[in-house]
């Protein structure tokens, strides 16, 4: 049986993690757009065999190897913590999570190191399309690297493909493609990735316009503007259109999340998309009127209901409504939730203890209660909310992701401008005489990672308070250790991280004043 962790372990838990995915987060989309845009160029010099071209690349490459280099150290820090802090999680859904994972690291992360050894070290050791080859597939393996990870985040946002031993009571993988090919799961893929191939392209350019600024390798500075604009113009709309997919995922799957995201308290059929808007205080005022959860709001009339199903008239649940339930609407209060949760536990727990006292016939009639069609679909399906006694506990933090989101895509819409325009300026005008776009472009940068990390903070607060989607609370898969040591590591992540960065960006920033090597 799964227990709970005192609060405040959990707290400094998942402090933790945040901390370290928020660290992890800063290196990884560049790594997944700058390795294409490094393929592309280095494509251009096999092609035509200017050796710009090839100062361009390995300037370039240099750049990734350093935030590669970093990324990698975090990354493994955070694999680390499941087994450390998040034991308990582990232990109920590791058959399903370690799989992914596990692929990651034998198939992605080994593929995409072996070539990358060839692309930094194999200049003049191999023939130029072999070493064209090693970047395309370094480039490959970093995406790939990200699929097995979000493959993994996808199936704790939507778990299908498992079925719940009772034996070991854990949940065991059922069905691979299922998880693989879950919808969730492949549009957190090309979502992330394509908001990591946006961001590679606002860095290139920002680092161009520094260039033109200072009046430093002008042809080469708009070379890399052409070609990371190009991508970028090109990935953003795509994100776009990936962005209304996983909207209507999260529209199926976590309506909760949707609500949030919105600040929608009450549903209604044609709901507007809020475009811009300031919260009152987060609260569940089920008496409230929809408008009156903010102080200002500017709506696009019922562009939510179009965004989450596809009908401009469709009815989107609110936080109240997924509290109190609609009969009307078909959705179920969250009060018979955690009845159908607290059966599906006690079940397991009289499995168990018949188990354990060797009552045979009974335990055997447990488990084909708990392991029927019948069961799964009305009681284990809300395992996990057996373990709640307050229904406001359910909803997320609604500020976080509701700015978060709003400033995710309004950052997303800027940046297909920033693209747009800085096509035009570099083809029919003299881009550098347009100082204030060059500045504008170096500033974008900050802009990119922002508008990165606010999309994590929707998927992962907004998901919250579940760390496995219905079926385990966030305080249920903490390790059993004291909260002190938690807090004494977390500390020690806090200077050990902000020193990496540090140098990091040292190196970064005396790099890009050296500039690209002759």
């Amino acid at each position: 049986m799964i227990e709970l962790a005192d609060l405040s372990l959990v707290s400094w838990s998942r402090a933790q993690f945040a901390l370290t995915a928020m660290y992890h987060w800063l290196f990884v989309p560049l790594t997944l757009g700058i390795t294409f845009i490094i393929a592309f160029m280095e494509t251009i010099y096999v092609r035509t065999g200017n050796e710009e071209w090839k100062r361009m690349t390995k300037f370039w490459m240099t750049l990734f190897g350093i935030n590669f280099a970093i990324g990698v150290a975090t990354g493994i820090i955070l694999e680390f913590e499941f087994g450390t802090n998040w034991s308990a999680y582990s232990w109920f859904v590791g058959d399903i999570f370690g799989a992914p994972l596990a692929i990651e690291g034998m198939l992605a992360f080994f593929m995409e190191s072996t070539f990358i050894a060839i692309m930094f070290f194999g200049w003049n050791k191999v023939s130029k399309k072999v070493h064209l080859l090693a970047t395309w597939l370094t480039a490959v393996g970093a995406n790939l690297s990200a699929l097995w990870i979000l493959v993994a985040n996808g199936w704790m946002q939507d778990p299908v493909g498992m079925f719940f031993n009772p034996d070991t009571a854990r949940n065991e993988m059922q069905n691979f493609w299922e998880v693989l090919f879950s919808q969730v799961a492949v549009d957190k893929w090309l979502h992330t990735t394509s908001s990591g191939f946006v961001l590679a392209s606002i860095f290139v350019i920002g680092i161009s316009s520094w260039f033109l600024l200072k009046k430093r390798e002008v042809s080469l500075a708009k070379k890399s503007i052409l070609v990371a604009a190009v991508f970028g113009l090109i990935s953003s709309i795509y994100l776009v259109g990936t962005g209304d997919s996983s909207a209507k995922s999260v529209a199926v799957t976590q309506p909760m999340k949707l609500a949030a995201m919105e600040g929608l308290y009450n549903g209604e059929e044609g709901t507007g998309l809020v475009a811009i808007g300031l919260l009152k205080d987060a609260n569940t005022d089920r008496s409230s009127e929809p408008l009156s959860n903010f102080y200002v709001k500017m709506e696009i009339p019922k562009f939510l209901s179009f965004l989450a199903f596809a009908d401009w008239n469709a009815f989107v649940p609110g936080i109240n409504d997924l509290l109190e339930g609609n009969e009307e609407q078909g959705i179920m209060a969250a009060t018979e939730k955690i009845e159908r949760g607290k059966v599906a536990i006690r079940k397991l727990s009289e499995f168990k203890e018949a188990k354990k006292n060797g009552n045979e016939a009974i335990a055997r009639a447990l488990r084909d209660e708990l392991t029927s069609e019948q069961f799964k679909e009305e009681y284990f399906s809300y395992f996990g909310y057996g373990y709640f006694t307050d229904v406001k506990d359910l909803i997320p933090n609604i500020p976080l992701t509701f700015y978060s989101f709003h400033i995710m895509v309004a950052l997303g819409f800027l940046f297909v401008a920033l693209f747009a325009l800085s096509l035009f300026l570099l083809l029919k005008k003299d881009i550098t005489r347009w100082r204030w776009f060059l500045r504008f472009a170096v500033l974008a940068i900050p802009l990119a990672y922002i508008a990165s990390m606010s999309g994590w903070v929707v998927a992962e607060v907004g998901r919250q308070p579940w760390v496995v989607q219905d079926l385990m609370p966030t305080m249920a898969g903490v390790t059993r250790i004291s909260s002190g040591s938690v807090k004494l590591t977390f500390w020690l992540f806090v200077v050990l991280f902000t020193i990496l960065l540090i140098a990091e960006l040292k190196i970064m920033f005396r790099q890009i004043k050296i500039g690209p090597k002759h």
